[in-house]
């Protein structure tokens, strides 16, 4: 008897070693991005008691290695269509040499699958047409956004009015400039192309902080140049600032981080 699949979602993998998220209503099951092997993300859906049998779909965000690692072995094994830009499925195939089923979406445009209705918007990366997402699921509005080097308004724009919200906050800079990385990583880290920092994430959630926002997930933290006990520090000493409370936790690399349930 296969079991009712978890009705939420929950980052499997969060950081420069792998990316993954479930997202699950009664109806519909999927993926954002699958940067960790097949058999990793087995084990992670496994301890939400999720079986991988019950996805229905991946979405992916773009074309880096930590966002895409998994991708065919998983998509090919179900059969389920990959959802991406062009330009990104594009870039998926450079990459990888083949490529799975895809349904392309043009960016900046909602579309419907399933019960879930998802809107990839762009965000400022170095990759070919890098996207967040907002998705409504189950009544409630879901926002995904990492892997940016700068806040647009854009962004602030579609991440309006989110019950729950999983969003960069990589690094802190003064670790980047302390760290022993080559001169072009820390330009790319700390550039409008690269990744947020704490600082910049905890303005961009009192930018989109509402009385509706229920929990937060910190994700892509950076090992080296950024730790777990600091990112919550910062954002969370700089929403106090601001008389602004919300739950916050992180959205972990190698453990599986907090479920939210609907």
């Amino acid at each position: 008897m296969v079991l009712a699949a978890m009705k939420g979602f929950c980052p499997l993998a969060s950081g420069s070693k792998g990316n993954s998220t479930y997202v699950g209503t009664g109806d519909t099951k999927i993926l954002i991005d699958v940067g960790i092997s097949a058999k990793a993300l087995l084990a992670k859906l496994g301890e939400i008691n999720v079986d991988v049998g019950q996805i229905d779909a991946i979405l992916i965000t773009h074309e880096h290695t930590d966002h895409i690692k998994g991708l065919l072995t998983v998509a090919k094994k179900l059969a389920i269509p990959v959802f991406a830009n062009s330009d990104t499925a594009k870039g998926i195939y450079a990459a990888l040499g083949e490529h799975p089923k895809f349904k392309i979406f043009s960016t900046g445009e909602s579309f419907v699958f399933g019960d879930l209705e998802i809107h990839p918007f762009s965000i400022q990366h170095d990759t070919l047409d890098p996207v967040a997402f907002s998705i409504k699921a189950e009544n409630y509005k879901l926002g995904f956004c990492t892997d940016l080097g700068f806040v647009t308004t854009l962004v602030k724009n579609h991440l309006q009015d989110c019950d729950y919200l999983v969003v960069e906050a990589n690094h802190e800079p003064s670790m980047v400039h302390a760290s022993a990385r080559p001169m072009v990583y820390k330009q790319r880290v700390l550039s409008r192309q690269g990744h947020l920092s704490n600082d910049a994430c905890a303005d961009l959630l009192i930018d989109v902080f509402h009385s509706g926002l229920k929990h937060v997930h910190l994700a892509h933290l950076s090992s080296e140049c950024n730790s777990p006990d600091l990112a919550l520090k910062i954002v969370g000493e700089k929403l106090s600032q601001k008389r602004l409370e919300v739950d916050i936790s992180i959205a972990f690399q190698d453990k599986t981080s907090k479920p939210i349930l609907f």
